[in-house]
């Protein structure tokens, strides 16, 4: 192993986020590395090959919030980024109705029109004042916010540009946003809908992994949040990395190599070295020392705050406000490999239905049961089920004529009230497998093999607190100026050289890179202002 070497920067996890800003730091000419507990990067964006043939995307499953802006300026294309459109969502009911929506908004209208004619005029509606209000809201996303507790003049004026600019949105476009802030997913679409097939179409972005129902206040601002993404400069659509998001974690990994830096497997960080508040390195679980001035966690709050360092040595109001920090995962995984796609009552041998996401959860009510179940502390009986058949879009996901099935559970609480995940491991596969066969009979005779990842295992594997796949729950109070703390939300942290780059900043969670992103640029503005022009390296 190594000891006592000595690096410009380090960063401490190799996920998405992380490798993005390392990324960031060795093109700017930095000596960097980049340390991973398991032995691959990628943390929850990976693809295994759990059985001969059939790669798995084991936690993550898709990408929208990549922002271009990463794309470009770290070459990512060269280096073998790929993203495929999912051209489909499917949304079939348990009575043979269904939506099969694509990438033509005509045909969408006419779709939709089918189950209530009004309902396709009120979505054109709803959809073109919401890709208003994300495009209004992007300046925002993609910058460094302000520090609400600041009395630096610049943070000051920056929060007077923020609420100049909250004055200038069009007033129906501010309308908007305060309807996310104040209304429930369900509540919004009550307005706007009166069939029960397309409310759930949209629904569902309200709750995934939250703990919350599609009738919670905080569900408005999930599914806004959902929207902030865009595919080849499409606002709110979604692809699919070939190769799973294990091949764009790979991408990144490529890229950062190409920059000089260097990756450490199999390298689990126990404490940051800090003596007078101020960050010189990192001790591995093995007793070796890396040393460094700039240290950088793409951990969430919980261990970057918590975990790495001693909490007597924060402030109080930063250490409370990370211990009620809510994670309270809810989410699971269960990923399929299959002899054939499933067939649907009414559409046999339409493969291209599949191509894309396909929602399982016909109705608000059937919602609000799986809620329910969760609120008891139990697994859903029913779950919403968030699927992707990934073999449909890159067939060299699963060997010829087979298929990878992903399917993303809701809701299965990190919390048990009886038993544990051990205990309700194969319950929650069994579940989801019966679940699926109700809409597409004759599902279980399509099963080669079944993976299971429970919110313990999320949270054992790749180290996300309960499992929360956000690294923090995407709520009002812990996002832009809150995240992860008031005061704390501009990446740096009491500890002076000591960074934070992982989803549990701004601007949240998803396969985004941007909290890499936006760390990177204040860790670079950092240094340059203690570099002299002389000795800058940057």
């Amino acid at each position: 192993m190594i000891n006592n070497e000595r690096y410009d920067a380090i960063v401490v996890g190799a996920g998405h986020n992380g490798l993005v800003h390392a990324c960031y730091l060795a093109k700017a000419g930095l000596n960097t590395l980049l340390l991973e507990r398991r032995d691959l990067v990628g943390g929850a964006a990976i693809t295994e090959e759990v059985i001969p043939g059939f790669k798995f995307t084991t936690f993550s499953y898709a990408m929208s919030l990549v922002r271009p802006e990463i794309v470009h300026d770290l070459d990512l294309v060269r280096h073998g980024m790929m993203v495929l459109p999912m051209v489909k969502t499917f949304q079939p009911g348990l009575n043979g109705e269904y939506l099969l929506l694509g990438s033509d908004a005509d045909a969408n209208y006419h779709e939709i029109a089918r189950h209530s004619s009004a309902d396709a005029e009120a979505a054109r509606d709803l959809d073109h004042i919401i890709a208003r209000l994300v495009r209004a809201l992007k300046p925002w996303v993609d910058r460094i916010p302000p520090n609400s507790l600041s009395e630096d003049p610049a943070d000051i004026a920056e929060m007077a540009e923020l609420r100049g600019w909250f004055g200038e949105l069009d007033k129906d476009v501010r309308a908007m946003l305060e309807t996310f802030r104040t209304k429930s997913a369900a509540e919004i679409l009550d307005e706007y809908f009166e069939n029960e097939l397309v409310k759930s179409l949209y629904v569902s972005s309200g709750i995934i992994g939250s703990r919350c129902s599609v009738r919670d206040r905080e569900s408005g601002l999930v599914w806004l949040f959902h929207k902030l993404g865009e595919y080849d400069g499409e606002p709110a659509h979604w692809g699919f990395h070939k190769g799973g998001n294990g091949g764009f974690t790979q991408v990144l990994a490529r890229a950062f190599e190409g920059f000089g830096g260097k990756v450490l497997l199999s390298a689990r960080v126990s404490e940051l070295l800090y003596k007078n508040a101020r960050a010189y390195g990192v001790k591995l679980e093995d007793g070796t020392l890396l040393e460094s001035d700039i240290v950088v966690s793409a951990l969430d709050p919980r261990q970057t705050f918590l975990g790495l360092v001693d909490p007597r040595d924060l402030p109080d109001d930063l250490v409370g406000r990370i211990k009620d920090f809510k994670f309270q995962g809810t989410a699971a995984k269960v990923n399929f490999a299959l002899k054939d796609v499933p067939s649907f009552p009414g559409l046999e041998g339409r493969e291209d239905i599949f191509m894309g996401f396909t929602n399982l959860g016909p109705s608000i009510d059937y919602y609000m049961d799986a809620w329910a179940d969760c609120e008891a502390g139990r697994i859903s009986r029913r779950p919403f089920l968030d699927c992707c058949i990934q073999s449909t879009l890159d067939p060299d996901m699963a060997p010829p004529g087979k298929h990878v099935m992903s399917c993303f559970v809701m809701y299965a609480p990190y919390h048990l009230a009886e038993g544990d995940w051990d205990s309700e491991r194969d319950r929650l596969g069994d579940t989801v497998q019966e679940t699926i066969e109700e809409f597409f009979p004759g599902f279980g005779e399509l099963i080669l093999h079944r993976e299971i990842v429970t919110p313990m295992d999320i949270e054992n594997l790749i180290g996300l607190s309960e499992g929360n796949i956000f690294a923090g729950e995407l709520f009002e109070d812990q996002l832009f100026l809150n995240r992860p703390a008031p005061g704390w939300n501009q990446y740096r942290t009491p500890i002076e050289g000591y960074y934070q780059c992982g989803s549990g900043t701004h601007p949240g969670g998803c396969v985004t890179g941007a909290p890499g992103w936006l760390a990177a640029q204040q860790v670079l503005n950092d240094r340059g202002e203690m570099l002299s022009p002389q000795s800058e390296k940057v």
